[in-house]
């Protein structure tokens, strides 16, 4: 798991549109990477719902926010469109991202493992290092927590 500090991993992915996304295009802006484990489910429609509430704040800090989770590109964009989230969701079908960040997890059920994403946001520095790790709050808050921290850390 990455910890304040850190430099956040690089990647390329596919976003709810078919366009690639990577990190380091948004060099020199902060960003508000947040993985959840599913589209269209209560806490995950909630966090979005909040990430879209706090979207002019955040984006008035400079901030970009990106969702992560392994949905399909077609199931991002029904969920955006239907929610009218103003941010880009990233599919991660094969968890790679989410295990680069240390977000995946495997749970044991019935003799196989089954691949999990945890609830997590990375709020990242225009350097590209990690300035603080969101995780074991409800889903509810991870919007203005990382409103909290963009403003303490960059002192706006």
């Amino acid at each position: 798991m990455l910890t304040p500090g850190d430099p956040a991993p690089d990647f390329t992915a596919v976003d709810d549109a078919g366009r690639l996304v990577r990190l380091a295009d948004f060099r020199g802006r902060p960003v508000v990477l947040y993985f959840y484990p599913k589209d269209h489910t209560p806490g995950c429609t909630a966090e979005a719902c909040h990430f879209r509430d706090r979207y002019a704040d955040l984006e008035a800090l400079g901030a970009v926010v990106l969702g992560v989770s392994p949905d399909l590109p077609a199931t991002h964009r029904r969920f955006r469109q239907w929610h009218r989230l103003p941010f880009r969701l990233i599919s991660d079908p094969d968890r790679r991202l989410a295990a680069a960040y240390g977000v995946r997890r495997d749970l044991p059920v019935i003799g196989r493992f089954v691949p999990l994403l945890d609830r997590v946001t990375f709020v990242i520095g225009p350097d590209g290092r990690v300035l603080d790790v969101l995780r074991g709050i409800p889903a509810s808050r991870h919007a203005e927590k990382a409103l909290e921290v963009l403003r303490a850390q960059l002192g706006r």
